[in-house]
């Protein structure tokens, strides 16, 4: 965009590159102003200029799409929403989730994909809950056996760790079907003291003593799940609620592993459009996020913000691998293309989707808008897209100089 640096002309097309590298454009005879020519945008039926408005939207998810298949075609395997096993320490199992359980709604939120999954369970809010049911307990419990266990692997043989391993799982099962305090609190103990014996340890002095509160924070909501080839909801499901070890702010984690699906062309096909339709449905979720004030403008980023964020995957995939760092980077262009194409087509004036609106008032009533009308709507507009572009750039020229 900006002024013009070199042009050519090729057919009835001028082809131009201009200095800013912040987007590009189109603009055909009669888009903004009238013209005679009947093959001129403006003399065009309303359907043909309609499909001409949201073509642009309609590209940048097609272009998502054959992103994402790039990016899939890689993995070995793909990954499901059907759990398989829980880790020793689990919440969710001790909350009501079973092994086979095929997630497909969680938070209110539709679950077709294991990013849909993520999505809705890095956006659930925080919550106080009561403290004092057996289900919080059974946690403390669980949790104490897994920080006995953390505490002394350092110190453990391969062998030794195998042992301890094996205890850990049999005692976190033995505590999930307790039915009562005294009796998670006993299976606690004695499992610490077989953990201790089988790897020649001396026996604890003292227990750890389970700690009662009035309220715990977690992160818990419903989860709906195929069971047995029927839908069940499961109310008040925990996820795994810790405290970061540097920042101390409570921190979410899955504690089950799921199903793979094997990869082949029939699966490749599926999972790459079911995946663009992820990104698709995590992109208006997150606008629609910012519309109930469930995000703000430290959760926007423009083209600074988003070339440090790339920089930040790309580092961050390295470590496992180049290959590993390219596909990283393919999948935020998969994210940015989708993100343009949805928020292009918002029924916002300068946007095509505001182009859109203005086309549909003109099929109901028959008549266009007058040209003076919608000019002073979009020029307004358009303002108003670019003062959010100069706040949205210094925050991000701020965070980036500052932190944040």
């Amino acid at each position: 965009m900006g002024p013009k640096l070199f042009s050519f002309t090729k057919g009835e097309t001028t082809y131009s590159l201009r200095l800013f590298p912040i987007g590009g454009y189109c603009a055909m005879e009669g888009e903004d102003e009238e013209s005679d020519n009947p093959r001129a945008f403006n003399n065009a039926k309303i359907y043909k200029r309609m499909i001409i408005v949201v073509a642009g939207a309609t590209m940048n998810i097609l272009f998502g799409l054959v992103l994402m298949m790039i990016t899939l075609l890689p993995v070995e395997q793909f990954t499901s929403t059907t759990i398989s096993a829980f880790q020793p320490c689990s919440f969710t199992a001790s909350t009501g989730l079973k092994e086979g359980d095929k997630i497909v709604e969680f938070n209110d939120y539709k679950i077709n994909t294991a990013s849909d999954f993520s999505f809705a369970m890095y956006t659930m809010p925080l919550v106080e809950v009561d403290g004092t049911t057996f289900e919080i307990y059974k946690e403390d419990c669980l949790f104490y056996l897994w920080g006995h266990c953390s505490s002394i692997s350092q110190k453990l043989t391969d062998e030794q760790f195998k042992s301890m391993y094996k205890l850990w799982e049999e005692g976190s099962k033995v505590i999930l079907n307790t039915t009562d305090r005294d009796s998670a609190y006993k299976a606690m103990c004695e499992y610490i003291d077989k953990i201790n014996e089988a790897v020649s340890l001396e026996k604890v002095a003292e227990y750890p003593a389970i700690e009662e509160k009035a309220t715990r924070q977690r992160y818990r909501t419903d989860v709906t799940v195929v069971r047995d080839g029927e839908k069940q909801v499961i109310k008040d499901v925990d996820f795994l609620t810790y405290r970061d070890g540097e920042t101390n702010e409570p921190t979410i984690a899955i504690d089950f592993t799921v199903l793979p699906i094997e990869k082949n062309f029939g699966t490749l096909m599926s999972q790459s459009f079911n995946q663009t339709v992820s990104v698709v449905r995590m992109v208006w979720g997150s606008l629609v996020g910012m519309v109930k004030g469930q995000f703000g403008i430290n959760d926007v980023s423009g083209p600074v913000g988003l070339a440090s964020a790339i920089t930040d995957v790309a580092s961050e995939s390295l470590k496992t691998g180049f290959l590993d760092a390219v596909m990283s980077i393919v999948y935020v262009m998969t994210v940015i293309t989708v993100n343009l194409g949805i928020v292009n087509m918002l029924p916002f004036p300068a946007l095509d989707g505001g182009r859109f609106v203005m086309l549909l008032i003109e099929a109901i009533f028959r008549k266009p808008v007058p040209r003076k009308i919608e000019g002073i709507i979009n020029g307004a507009g358009l303002v108003l897209l670019l003062a959010l572009m100069a706040v949205i750039t210094f925050k991000d020229i701020w965070v980036l100089i500052f932190g944040g």
